[in-house]
């Protein structure tokens, strides 16, 4: 029977690598259907303090506004360092480098331990003056409540996030998508209860997320750790303690959580733009109606987020058309997705804000909150271009390059355009809205057009004959 069960083990593994070392095309949509359902159901799990919290009123609503920047980069560093370990380990698998993909996912745990003990010590003792900064005022006292509890486990989300990678850069997406499942469930489960039964109200929301996300991080654990199915080996037996395997993790790593970095200071700046235009009430709109774009952007990200694993492979066998495959089939499905989503946001706006705004408290936030969903709906269509095109870079090692784009995107665009609108322009907040449309149709084009010109430049430099030196000696 062991012998059976370790046949079909091995079966498995191989269907895996088979797969993600193939056609580009087909393996795209067998690894992105599973992450897409898991960020969707990962989206769920967040969106559901929201809604939750939103029947506590416009400023537990706002509070969660206020940390969600810090929040994301925490889920942004352990998707980077996730990121990292994919990119690495995916690269070895199209090299046939069997321990150096072990050795490489070894690394990746260690470096989960250190950093998120490190970060949770720092992000708790300078929560507080973290939030004064980004204006939350009268959320304030709400914020740290939330903030304390949630930061104080994020050693559960990191390691999700890294393990996650771990898998995906195998091939094995289901699995993550199946400990997802069950965390989001509970999440849920729990939110009401904690929440409004025992009367916790924010604390509550983070205490359930709390619990939610240890489960996660187990089932996880014990796939990797203890049942030992997988193609990777975690054993101390291979592990070789290497510089080089920690820098090649980090420049991918440390770019991509960088990015997230970014991608938050952005958040916290249109924050204080909000508050400055609006208020906290505008805050709570954005906090809102963003929830709602994060989730329509999960098709985009997911196939993003597999075009890594699929790009690294290529890249690591040096099979450069397959990259370029990957980039352009990865952006025409997720573009197909994004455009038929925005469509059905952009029809029933109205009734997707009514989620946020059921009770008293919340009501005179719907109109804004559709209004925000209407707007965005055009940010949806350009962002698979930006999202695919950085994902490939990630894959292929070039973490820096995707980092560049993001900040050209995020900071010299986004936040440039946001301001002249908002406050040159004069249209307020929802100058705000369209400085994110105009800014990002900008980045999202030129890291496009980067990424198609540099496989160009891989596969012209691979390809090119080599001279044929003359041998014949010149005569006297």
């Amino acid at each position: 029977m062991d012998n059976k069960n370790n046949q079909s083990s091995n079966n498995s593994i191989n269907e895996r690598v088979s797969m993600i070392t193939g056609d580009p095309k087909k393996a795209i949509r067998n690894l992105s259907i599973p992450m897409i359902l898991s960020m969707l159901l990962m989206m769920v799990y967040n969106l559901a303090d929201s809604i939750w919290v939103a029947g506590l009123g416009p400023n537990s609503l706002a509070a969660l506004g206020f940390v969600t920047p810090l929040f994301m980069m925490v889920i942004g560093l352990g998707n980077g360092l996730g990121a990292g370990a994919n990119s690495l380990i995916s690269r070895c698998i199209g090299a046939k480098n069997k321990k150096g993909s072990d050795n490489a996912a070894i690394h990746s745990i260690i470096l989960t331990l250190l950093v998120s003990i490190i970060l949770t010590v720092v992000i708790l003792i300078f929560l507080k003056d973290l939030l004064m900064i980004m204006g939350a005022g009268v959320s304030l006292n709400l914020a740290i409540q939330y903030g304390q509890i949630v930061f104080g486990g994020l050693i559960f989300l990191i390691f999700t996030s890294v393990a996650s990678g771990i898998l995906r850069a195998e091939g094995d997406v289901k699995r993550p998508m199946y400990a997802m499942l069950a965390t989001a469930i509970l999440n849920i489960v729990l939110d009401p209860i904690f929440i409004y039964y025992f009367g916790w109200g924010v604390s509550g929301a983070a205490i359930a997320t709390l619990i939610s996300a240890s489960i996660s991080a187990g089932l996880i654990l014990y796939w990797l750790m203890f049942k030992r199915d997988t193609y990777v080996s975690l054993s101390r037996k291979d592990f070789n303690a290497s510089w080089t395997v920690i820098k090649d993790i980090l420049l991918v790593g440390l770019p991509a959580s960088a990015e997230f970095f970014v991608m938050s200071i952005l958040g916290i700046v249109l924050n204080i733009m909000l508050v400055i235009t609006g208020g906290t009430e505008a805050v709570a709109v954005y906090t809102a109606g963003w929830r709602v774009v994060m989730i329509a952007m999960i098709p985009a990200i997911g196939i993003g987020t597999a075009a890594i694993t699929v790009a690294g492979a290529a890249y690591g066998s040096r099979r450069y058309n397959n990259i370029l495959t990957a980039l352009n089939y990865s952006v025409k499905l997720a573009l197909g997705i994004a455009s038929i989503t925005g469509l059905i946001i952009y029809i029933f706006a109205s009734n997707i804000a009514s989620i946020f705004a059921y009770s008293a408290q919340s009501s005179f936030m719907a109109p804004s909150i559709a209004a925000f969903l209407q707007v965005m709906c055009l940010f949806l269509i350009i962002v698979p271009f930006g999202i695919v095109a950085s994902s490939i870079f990630q894959g292929m090692g070039r973490g820096v390059t995707s980092l560049i784009l993001t900040i050209i995107r995020e900071v010299l665009f986004i936040s440039v355009f946001a301001y002249f609108i908002s406050f040159v322009l004069g249209i307020g907040e929802h100058g705000v809205w369209w400085g994110i449309v105009i800014g990002g149709a900008f980045g999202c084009a030129i890291a496009f057009v980067w990424a198609t010109r540099f496989i160009k430049g891989l596969k012209k430099s691979y390809y090119k004959p080599a001279k044929i030196k003359n041998t014949i000696a010149p005569g006297k």
